[in-house]
């Protein structure tokens, strides 16, 4: 009976009690006196019983053969297709009622525990021997417990959250196809899936009928760094055969509020993080265009070669827009590769309202654009857009005979594996492009154009609250909403440097606080010179203005004691 518990939703353990009752009464009756009256009512009786006494046998024997069902025991094993359903609908009932808790605002947004505790309270050592499925399924509930609800509408700590379900839908089937998006060979559809919208989002950054080129890679990241190498190629292509060795000093520029990846990129491609030079941002985070033209210059006169600008549409901390169109001109003026990182502020382009902030975007040779960010379609899912046809490939082309083929029977343009830097590449597109089939362009724009007047909404209410002041004046451009929490403690401090010294504390407290008590999520950090400040950002679509003040009066409760 004790096995039988462990059995999902108590079947065990009911039937088990069952036949425990069963036999013990069958085996009561086996000892009472007949008369000739009762005989043959109790001889009905008895023979009942025995049925029940057989029959549950039988159920219990089947308990048991389920209940140690091991990996080895689902498909392909022979007559596995039983015990594989019922292994898979109990996974997607964990999943299911996990889903429906994390949209619960009466739930934790996190089971908070220290690491050292949380290995302490499961086991989660790999062993020689398996485990049975039942033991698998443990292991599942526990991970979710314990799992941050990215889904939940007061997790603001990340710039993707949100749960869609057309994307899940979608990240589920991709998993069960299991390809890989090499050749058209092995994934025709979701090959041209990719090919029909990363089309459409050319049309949409205005390149005309959306010509070029384009990848969904594993993040803005790698993605930045796609960018990076085909400015690199397209200007010194002996560089890949000859390496670095081959090419003169080179120089990239990048606003001072970018991202790392950046950099990060400069040191994968060899070309060094000394070689990034970083341009001032004026007090609202954007790129200052005079700055970068005076910057180009003196890498000339240096005897460097600036080949590569990134700037950004919608900076992590501050969501900034550079001006697009003043660096343009410069590139343009200066025959550099423009390149604009909009990992997460690109999703503004779908808003009729708000994409101007991308204006001059279309004149950019390449750029990063992560719907897994403000289009809230489940991690990953990040595009380099190229506007030169023909370049990636000839840039990361290695031609293996053993996959590209040159005399198959298909057109072998869709074979896109010889334009990636790698050769496993997840389907990354095919949840994006449900999604965009059941919502329609309209239906993100709405998305997005909600997720901006929430962040509006915030920035209203805290702008003259007392106890609250912004790290820059004015409306934010994007949904991230600077702003320090001034507790009683610290609001009336005179000395300065002390006010600073402890300010720069509160906002981790009050972080800490939420995730012990886990109520809410929001992220911080200090810029520069400022100290530690709250950066909210908002592009979850079950986010609500009740939610909103939800957190407001959360970092007041917890703050209130600093």
């Amino acid at each position: 009976q004790a096995a039988a518990q462990k059995f999902s939703g108590g079947i065990g353990s009911k039937l088990c009690g069952t036949f425990i009752f069963n036999t013990r009464f069958t085996f009561t009756l086996s000892f009472v006196s007949f008369s000739r009256l009762n005989e043959a009512i109790l001889l009905l009786i008895f023979a009942r019983h025995a049925i029940i006494y057989y029959f549950n046998a039988i159920m219990l024997f089947f308990i048991f053969y389920f209940l140690f069902v091991f990996f080895t025991d689902l498909l392909p094993a022979l007559d596995g297709d039983a015990k594989t359903m019922n292994f898979l609908q109990e996974v997607v009932d964990i999943m299911l009622a996990y889903i429906v808790e994390s949209f619960d605002r009466s739930t934790k947004v996190i089971d908070f525990h220290y690491p050292n505790e949380l290995l302490q309270r499961n086991n989660w050592e790999l062993s020689d021997e398996p485990e049975t499925l039942d033991d698998i399924l443990i292991s599942c509930r526990a991970t979710l417990k314990y799992a941050i609800k990215t889904a939940h509408p007061r997790y603001f700590n990340q710039l993707s959250t949100g749960l869609d379900m057309v994307g899940l839908a979608a990240d589920w089937l991709t998993s069960t196809a299991n390809t890989n998006m090499f050749t058209y060979e092995v994934a025709p559809v979701f090959v041209l899936l990719e090919y029909v919208t990363l089309k459409k989002m050319r049309e949409i950054i205005g390149w005309q009928e959306g010509r070029g080129d384009g990848i969904f890679s594993p993040g803005g990241a790698i993605s930045n760094m796609y960018a990076m190498l085909l400015a690199r190629y397209k200007m010194f292509p002996e560089v890949k055969e000859k390496g670095m060795s081959s090419a003169p000093r080179l120089v990239a520029f990048t606003s001072e509020h970018s991202h790392f990846s950046i950099k990060k990129g400069a040191a994968a491609l060899g070309i060094g993080t000394e070689s990034v030079i970083c341009i001032k941002a004026d007090e609202r985070g954007k790129m200052i265009p005079s700055d970068l033209e005076r910057r180009i210059i003196e890498a000339k006169q240096k005897g460097y070669v600036p080949f590569f600008v990134s700037a950004t549409a919608g900076t992590t901390v501050y969501g900034a827009f550079d001006p697009l169109m003043a660096i343009a001109d410069i590139c343009k003026k200066h025959d550099i590769w423009m390149h604009v990182d909009g990992a997460w502020g690109g999703s503004l382009l779908m808003s009729r309202k708000h994409r101007w902030k991308l204006n001059g975007v279309e004149r950019a040779n390449s750029m990063t654009w992560n719907p897994h960010k403000m289009m809230a379609v489940p991690l990953q899912c990040s595009a380099l857009l190229v506007r030169e046809e023909g370049l990636m490939q000839s840039c990361n082309q290695m031609q293996a005979c053993y996959l590209f083929q040159q005399d198959k029977q298909y057109d072998l343009s869709y074979d896109t594996g010889d334009k990636a830097l790698q050769c496993g590449r997840h389907v990354d597109i095919f949840k994006l492009w449900l999604m965009w089939r059941a919502k329609g362009t309209i239906g993100f724009e709405a998305q997005i154009d909600k997720c901006l007047e929430l962040s509006e909404y915030l920035y209203n209410k805290i702008k003259d609250r007392e106890g609250y002041e912004m790290v820059f004046d004015g409306k934010p451009q994007h949904t991230n909403v600077c702003f320090w929490y001034l507790p009683p403690g610290v609001r009336y401090l005179e000395d300065k440097v002390e006010k600073m010294k402890r300010l720069h504390k509160v906002a981790p407290v009050i972080k800490a606080r939420m995730m012990e008590y886990g109520t809410t999520m929001v992220s911080y950090q200090p810029q520069g010179d400022k100290v530690n400040f709250f950066r909210m950002v908002i592009s979850n679509p079950a986010a609500t203005f009740e939610d909103i003040d939800f957190l407001i009066e959360e970092i007041e409760r917890l703050g209130q004691d600093l």
